[in-house]
């Protein structure tokens, strides 16, 4: 059953005449006619009385009248969505993102996007990086921003900025607080580290990886304390509790500047924020638009000096990898 036919049976009812409707339809009055016999067949019924005056409505004809217009009806709108999605800036989309790297790029990024796209709803998932990653690769998700992705052949990855894994310690109180973090020095770091306990978040590999370099320049403290949320290690350690494992970023996330790096020459990783999302995606308008702005916003932060200097010992070797 073709929409075709469908028109050509809703307009004949609504002319009562064949050839009025033929004229109407543009086609030729024994094609109209032929489809329409063809629908009856179809339908295994006789939906038009044939008179010499016209065509009226059997009952039958008048009942599949009334879903023919709600079906076409139906088909009008969804026409009208389709061509909104396409062509204008609507759209429903799902962004992903590790809680932590929400916190300090999504409020920024949603205080600038969502009164310049009004017709973009969003919603978020959240999850370590390697959950957001495969969240993509399965549709659950259009975006996502990860961490250290691993390569793949359905996605794309979209370099935005650089942050590192680090050890960080609570800064000391000073009496006069205009006054910046006073650096500690290396026995005093060495001391701190060995004390601890060490904090992490048990599940990043980053946090594993960072263990095994501490343990390989005798350095691994022998108290350590994992938990599975970066927000609680970060709590933990500005509450003086030992040492923590977080990325600059998170750590730096706090207007009391509480934290500070336990000591430059201590080993770090440096750390690649991407946008991801599936190669075959539909770019739709509002898709190559929130797209543009996760990516704009997201090369903002990589203008910053942390991001930089991250790159900058990434590229000339001075940084371990």
């Amino acid at each position: 059953m073709h929409v075709a036919t469908l028109h050509y049976f809703q307009t004949t009812a609504r002319c009562g005449n064949i050839t009025s409707a033929a004229k109407l339809l543009g086609v030729q009055q024994p094609s109209l006619s032929v489809a329409l016999r063809r629908l009856e067949t179809e339908l295994d019924t006789t939906l038009l009385q044939r008179e010499r005056a016209g065509v009226t409505l059997t009952s039958t004809g008048k009942e599949f009248l009334h879903y023919v217009t709600e079906a076409l009806t139906l088909l009008d709108l969804a026409k009208q969505r389709i061509d909104g999605l396409e062509h204008d800036e609507v759209g429903s989309f799902v962004l992903g993102c590790p809680n932590a790297m929400g916190a300090y790029f999504l409020p920024p990024f949603f205080t600038e996007f969502l009164p310049a796209a009004p017709q973009v709803a969003l919603s978020l998932w959240a999850g370590p990086s390697q959950a957001v990653q495969q969240a993509v690769l399965n549709r659950d998700i259009h975006f996502g921003l990860i961490a250290n992705p691993v390569l793949h052949p359905d996605l794309v990855l979209v370099k935005l900025f650089y942050d590192a894994t680090d050890i960080f310690v609570a800064r000391p109180r000073q009496h006069d607080e205009r006054v910046g973090p006073q650096p500690i020095d290396w026995e005093d770091a060495c001391t701190r580290l060995r004390v601890g306990p060490l904090v992490y978040v048990s599940y990043t590999s980053r946090a594993a990886e960072l263990l095994t370099r501490l343990g390989e320049v005798q350095l691994l403290p022998a108290r350590q304390l994992a938990c599975g949320d970066v927000a609680l290690a970060k709590s933990l350690a500005k509450a003086g509790i030992g040492v923590a494992i977080l990325p600059r970023r998170i750590a730096a996330d706090d207007q009391e500047g509480t934290l500070q790096r336990l000591h430059h020459a201590l080993p770090y990783l440096p750390d690649v924020i991407y946008l991801a999302y599936r190669a075959d995606l539909h770019r739709t308008r509002a898709t190559i638009r929130l797209k543009d702005a996760l990516v704009e916003h997201g090369r903002c932060l990589g203008s910053d000096t942390e991001s930089q200097q991250i790159e900058q010992e990434i590229t000339t070797g001075h940084a371990p990898r």
